[in-house]
């Protein structure tokens, strides 16, 4: 196994630096099934990289404000809606007690996200009565309302239904479409669900002739009549639809309306280069923060923190190839995750290093310090990272989006940290100290009396510790 962990190693620092390579191709674990052939790139969130921010308001209904349960089912179809657009780096998070905020990052069209995510989304099939609005090829005394306009109240229950809403719908049967009987435009195409499907080709065989409107929001999209039966459970919305309105329609059918209408109350844009400035600036905090790390661990520790180094480069390849294999949204506050793991990183380190030099002291051969060093400075290391990686998760789970983002960081850190201290240093270790060229005290912070020892021998300052007792 020693002999196979430094190609490991190597193994895994090579597929690191190929992962963070601009343009590299490699699998997403958000999207697994589309195998190693995606092309990976950094996700950056709305304070580095710019983008939207809208905070809408859940608006009371029948007399009834929503609960918190209702606000996280608002939540999670909002999510949805964005989501489906390929923006799965947008955060949706409630607010106070009515208050939803969506945020994202890039350069995107707010108002495209308002419609799509504001929307309610509530459609209802109704029956246009015959007395009134007359049959295909028999005028009534009111005309079928036009497409836009607000359908009349009147014609549809107490509870503001129609005879058939979208609720009953198939979210599977639910797609948009090229219109190939016009020619031209979109549809959207939709299957009820079971038994909805067989009662409504019953309620359309009843209806032959007879107008109907389908209506989304209280406006009318489409007054088509029944020509026949519509058996199946299967139609279709073929309204005045470009390619957008077809595809939000179908998108907003598929993930349900909201329990409760919503209304904006803010909106504010983060631009591209604002965010920029942000992640200059806090990039150069970042590297200061780590080049006064590593001159510490140089300048304190000498061949050690030069060791300690070189491994801390290591894991940061591997912590970033994480990063956009995962992929993790980096945030300022991931950011600070990651450079407070890069810290623990080498908290590690120092626990070694300080063994190792007790174990100088005692009268051990380099070699045998610096496997004692590791053996007996992993037990608090062990406990020291699992006490953390239990923090995060509690954060990770029980926290907002951005304390979610920080608390991802920070587990992915703890746990490359704990690779690199105790494989990737240690293995380094063990090739140097064999090095005659390095066999000196001064490289390792001891006194050339407490390295002479080492010279010795293990058994003559044993012996000679022995005398002193």
């Amino acid at each position: 196994m020693r002999r196979l962990l430094p190609l490991l190693i190597l193994f895994i620092g090579v597929l690191a630096v190929y992962i963070d390579m601009p343009g590299s191709h490699f699998a997403n674990l958000s999207n697994i099934d589309a195998g190693f052939g995606q092309t990976l790139d950094t996700k950056l969130g709305l304070d580095l990289s710019g983008g939207a921010s809208i905070t809408y308001e859940a608006l009371p209904a029948n007399g009834q404000a929503p609960d918190s349960g209702a606000m996280q089912e608002i939540r999670t179809i909002m999510e949805n809606r964005v989501n489906s657009t390929g923006t799965t780096e947008a955060i949706v998070q409630t607010e106070q007690s009515n208050e939803v905020r969506v945020e994202v990052p890039g350069q995107v069209d707010a108002q495209a996200v308002a419609d799509l995510v504001g929307q309610t989304g509530d459609l209802e099939f109704v029956l246009l009565p015959e007395a009134q609005y007359g049959k295909n090829g028999t005028a009534g005394t009111l005309s079928p309302p036009l497409a836009g306009t607000t359908i009349d109240p009147s014609l549809l229950d107490a509870n503001g239904k129609g005879q058939f809403s979208g609720g009953q719908l198939d979210p599977q049967g639910i797609s948009w479409a090229f219109d190939t009987q016009k020619g031209s435009g979109y549809l959207v195409n939709f299957a009820f669900k079971s038994p909805y499907g067989d009662q409504f080709g019953t309620w359309s065989g009843a209806h032959i002739s007879d107008y109907f409107a389908i209506v989304l929001d209280g406006k009318v999209v489409e007054v088509p009549f029944i020509q026949s039966a519509i058996t199946g459970g299967k139609g279709q919305i073929s309204g005045s639809f470009t390619i957008d309105s077809a595809k939000q329609l179908a998108t907003v059918l598929q993930y349900g309306a909201l329990p409760y209408p919503v209304v904006e109350i803010q909106r504010s844009s983060v631009p591209a280069s604002l965010g920029e400035s942000f992640l200059k600036q806090t990039m150069i905090a970042g590297g200061i923060g780590i080049s006064l790390v590593l001159l510490f661990m140089l300048v304190y520790y000498r061949l050690p923190g030069l060791v300690a180094s070189m491994a801390l480069v290591y894991y940061g390849l591997a912590v970033y190839a994480l990063f956009r294999v995962v992929p993790v949204t980096l945030t300022l506050a991931g950011i600070a995750g990651f450079v407070l793991s890069v810290g623990m990183a080498v908290d590690a380190n120092i626990l070694i290093f300080e063994r190792t030099k007790e174990e100088l002291r005692t009268g051990k051969t380099l070699p045998s310090a610096v496997e004692a060093g590791f053996n007996r400075a992993w037990n608090s290391i062990l406990d020291s990272n699992v006490s953390s990686l239990i923090t995060a998760s509690i954060l990770y789970f029980g926290g907002s989006a951005t304390i979610k983002g920080f608390a991802l960081v920070l587990i992915i850190g703890v746990a490359t940290s704990m690779f690199t201290a105790v494989t990737v240093s240690r293995t380094l270790l063990r090739f140097v100290v064999k090095q005659q060229i390095v066999q000196k005290a001064w490289l390792f912070g001891v006194s050339d009396e407490e390295f002479q020892a080492r010279a010795v021998g293990g058994r003559l300052a044993r012996r000679e510790a022995r005398g002193r007792v």
